[in-house]
């Protein structure tokens, strides 16, 4: 089994920590991929045994077929970590994957009522109540690297890569349209503990948005929000860990 594990498409584990008690998966941002969250990996291990997902569409999955809903996304994930449950389970989730978190934590305690995620941890992303209509996804390409200058979420160095721009443009042209068609269920809730992360700053997130998390689960909640943009983490990430390690 735990070599079946290991080769998964989807799963990456860059420190593995058998001796750990609890398991943390991650989830990227949208055009995102698993090596974002090397560092958390690499700062919680060997208490926390870290997996970060790989979406299709980038890197050494860029020829796999890319995924367009949330639905089809969270559908996949939860089928993908159904191994991965043999220790108590967190989820860490920023932007997209902070919405894609909420909707894999519902189907694993639907599908089993005795799970339920020690924690959900929802990071730069309005609650799945909070709509707002954008089309991003629908911009010709320049208008897609507009925008995500704007968030700061990409290394400048790719964005000045026309070729490797041209390689992973359909795979976030794909994110933004899973992202911005997403509509969350009314009323949806999750068991789990949601903790919310959010950048005091972020222009799409706004405070209400993300106190709005609060209605999304029965069980405790927890808002903490930081000064900078969309990619706050990158400058907080001893706050960060901090608050993950303590709910852990």
């Amino acid at each position: 089994m735990g070599e079946q594990r290991e080769n998964s498409r989807w799963v990456r584990r860059f420190h593995p920590a058998p001796q750990s008690r609890v398991r943390l998966v991650c989830l990227p941002h949208a055009g995102g991929s698993a090596p974002f969250y090397f560092p958390m990996s690499q700062a919680l291990s060997p208490a926390v045994d870290v997996v970060s997902l790989q979406y299709p569409g980038r890197q050494e999955r860029r020829l796999d077929p890319r995924i367009e809903s949330v639905e089809e996304y969270a559908d996949a994930i939860a089928a993908e970590l159904k191994p991965w449950l043999d220790l108590p389970v967190a989820l860490f989730g920023h932007s997209l994957g902070a919405t894609l978190a909420f909707e894999v934590a519902r189907r694993l305690e639907r599908d089993d009522p005795e799970f339920t995620p020690v924690a959900l941890f929802a990071s730069g992303r309005r609650a799945p109540s909070r709509h707002r209509d954008e089309n991003v996804h629908l911009r010709d390409d320049d208008g897609i690297v507009a925008e995500m200058k704007i968030l700061s979420g990409t290394d400048a160095r790719v964005l000045g890569d026309e070729e490797i721009l041209r390689m992973v443009m359909p795979a976030i042209r794909s994110d933004y349209t899973a992202a911005e068609t997403y509509r969350g269920e009314p009323g949806a809730t999750v068991r789990a503990p949601i903790t919310v992360l959010t950048g005091a700053d972020d222009p799409r997130t706004s405070a209400e948005e993300a106190e709005a998390w609060r209605g999304h689960t029965t069980g405790a909640f927890e808002l903490h929000t930081f000064s900078g943009g969309h990619f706050f983490l990158a400058n907080h990430q001893p706050q960060v860990l901090k608050i993950v390690s303590a709910a852990l």
